[in-house]
């Protein structure tokens, strides 16, 4: 089976407007998909649409869920396509990252009550325009860089007093080195944020303008940046990592620092349309998959307390590219038993507690004294 995605079209249902008479053949117009009648791709295809199509709406249908599913490029994908084509962490080897890297700054610096209570009820680094625009990895596994990069352009923006320069993804993608295959390979084959904040730290990074992202069918090219010749826009001095599974260290960080470059299972998003997701079940194998941005944090009044969470999957996913995952202050907690898959480097294979819904709290970290050098 191939894949085939293109750009939404507007004219598709959303989650109120769906109803069994939606078909396949409609499906295919409303996105763009090429699929030739009595072709076996094409029968494939039909048989996971409606299968999904009817878990959408029985959903959907349940009052007691805190969040809408909907149709979208993905929902004529198996698992384990959409896994290999918009997942970034790649098979590899876990080990504690601690001693791969060239800095690491831990913060077990512990938060209080109090300064607990002294922060916002919510928090939208949007409303501060130090955000850039929703992008899409593609069929790259380039979420990781795509993490990195949102976060160095957030932090040089508020450094900056609010002068947002958009920055290269696609040089990560191309020019960063994997060697000990953490997150994956490297390029679209998967690595982690804090390889690409290390990688910055060295060279710097530059613009989107001068270096575009041509990756976006899966495959990386040669890089074309002379570390040697060329000036960056931006550079970091490291990075710091927050402690695992802490809930009031990531609160309190998106909330005075910036955004954040933080690691999920995402296996189970490819459906989400709107509202507080509350999908992962902690009972069940928390696979740590995906790198994405945490913006901020807030309350529905009527779905309760939410993490907002920048994903790299367009603007036609979900909440015009984001998701708001549920908050708890008491987080429940699960296990990462195949963490052979994600964000973990060559070496060690060791079973992982995991916390907060999707392991939002699992891994996070941010970069340190951002500078806008060009």
């Amino acid at each position: 089976i191939t894949l085939s995605l293109f750009c939404l079209l507007l004219a598709a249902p959303k989650w109120h407007e769906l109803s069994s008479e939606y078909t396949f053949d409609q499906y295919i117009s409303d996105y763009s998909k090429n699929y030739a009648k009595g072709t076996r791709e094409y029968d494939q295809r039909k048989i996971i649409f409606e299968s999904k199509l009817q878990e959408i709406l029985s959903h959907n249908q349940n009052t007691s869920h805190t969040y809408k599913r909907g149709i979208n490029a993905f929902t004529d994908m198996s698992h384990q396509e959409f896994k290999q084509s918009k997942l970034g962490y790649s098979k590899g080897f876990r080990s504690s990252r601690n001693q791969q890297f060239r800095q690491l700054l831990l913060n077990n610096k512990k938060i209080t009550p109090e300064q607990i209570a002294e922060l916002p009820k919510s928090v939208d680094w949007r409303d501060h325009n130090v955000v850039s625009p929703v992008k899409d990895q593609g069929h790259c596994g380039s979420c990781w860089a795509f993490a990195t990069v949102a976060v160095i352009e957030s932090h040089a923006a508020i450094s900056a007093d609010k002068h947002l320069k958009v920055l290269s993804t696609e040089q990560l993608v191309n020019c960063m080195s994997n060697e000990m295959q953490c997150g994956g390979q490297g390029g679209c084959n998967g690595a982690v944020a804090e390889l690409g904040f290390n990688y910055v730290q060295l060279f710097g990074l530059t613009s989107e303008y001068k270096y575009p992202y041509q990756s976006y069918q899966g495959k990386s090219s040669q890089c074309t940046w002379d570390h040697a010749t060329m000036t960056p826009e931006v550079t970091v001095d490291g990075y710091l990592k927050l402690p695992v599974n802490s809930y009031e260290h990531l609160l309190h960080a998106i909330a005075t620092v910036g955004p954040i470059a933080i690691s999920v299972d995402a296996s189970k998003w490819h459906d989400y349309e709107e509202g507080v997701y509350s999908g992962c079940d902690v009972t069940q194998n928390i696979e740590i998959d995906h790198a994405v941005t945490l913006i901020g944090y807030g309350t529905d009044e009527k779905l309760g307390d939410y993490w907002l969470v920048r994903n790299s999957w367009g603007t036609k996913w979900g909440e015009n590219g984001y998701i708001r995952l549920k908050r708890e202050s008491t987080p429940q907690c699960g296990t990462d038993y195949t963490p052979g898959i994600g964000n973990a480097c060559r070496g060690q294979n060791d079973a992982q507690k995991v916390c907060g819904q999707c392991g939002i709290l699992s891994d996070s970290s941010y970069p340190l004294n951002v500078r806008v050098v060009g």
